[in-house]
């Protein structure tokens, strides 16, 4: 299903994706070295309840994974790149972190991650990673807008990726968003421009360029959610949710100033 979104229900998704952009700041400024998964996870149920939020996560139950998730947000350490399951683990200097949060505040979803490099280490590659992700997603953003298609968008994204020197993985990309998490059409983080749906305003769209650092391969952990990858290599993720305007693409899970 394509979900095309009234005026109204933008507003609501306005709030939505400033609820996401907020929560993963505040993540990101307490994750340090010596917090646990299993406390970003309590922080993270604790603001989406006192929003009056719901979680999209706890009771979602999709094939690829051993459902239901059951946990508030997705944490992927280093070799972990999607769908990480919150678990007792520390942080430690360097480690990459990926926070994935996707909420429904007024019944509409807004969908977000960040990757960020805990405390003082900061390994070269890793840094890389994050900005190859960040710099895909921000070419991803400029190619969408009334009139382009979805093709247009996978191209930009897919663009970067390969010329920085990194296989990309087609199994997950980004997705329609509206009144439910995952919804068509899907957003490939590689494709042909000119090909696939041709953008409408009122049109919901969470992009989501990810990359592992020397394979396109994935493997599922033995919690039968978290996706890492084949080789043990670290990986970035990042991801907006976009609105798309008469003007343009609107970024909804931007973090305010």
């Amino acid at each position: 299903m394509i979900e095309i979104l009234t005026p109204t229900d933008l507003l609501r998704a306005r709030d939505s994706g400033a609820l996401v952009a907020d929560i993963l700041r505040t993540l990101k400024s307490r994750s340090a070295v010596g917090t646990n998964l299993l406390e970003i996870d309590a922080w993270a149920r604790s603001m989406i309840m006192e929003a009056g939020a719901q979680s999209c996560y706890v009771d979602y139950e999709p094939s690829f994974g051993r459902g239901p998730f059951g946990h508030y947000i997705c944490t992927s350490v280093n070799d972990a790149v999607l769908h990480g399951l919150p678990h007792d683990y520390t942080l430690a200097d360097g480690d990459l972190l990926s926070l994935d949060l996707a909420v429904s505040l007024g019944g509409v979803v807004a969908d977000s991650a960040i990757s960020f490099i805990v405390g003082d280490v900061q390994p070269p590659e890793s840094v890389a990673l994050i900005d190859v992700t960040e710099r895909a997603l921000s070419a991803g953003i400029a190619a969408a807008g009334p009139g382009a298609r979805i093709g247009d968008i996978s191209h930009a994204i897919g663009s970067v990726l390969t010329a920085a020197g990194y296989s990309v993985n087609t199994e997950f990309g980004g997705h329609g968003v509206g009144s439910t998490m995952h919804q068509d059409p899907h957003v490939s983080n590689t494709g042909r421009p000119g090909r696939g749906y041709r953008l409408r305003p009122g049109l919901l769209l969470a992009l989501e360029p990810w990359v592992m650092a020397d394979t396109a391969q994935l493997v599922t952990d033995a919690d039968g959610w978290t996706l890492r990858s084949a080789t043990g290599c670290r990986t970035a993720h990042s991801e907006h949710t976009i609105a798309i305007t008469d003007d343009g693409a609107d970024v909804l899970t931007q973090p305010s100033p």
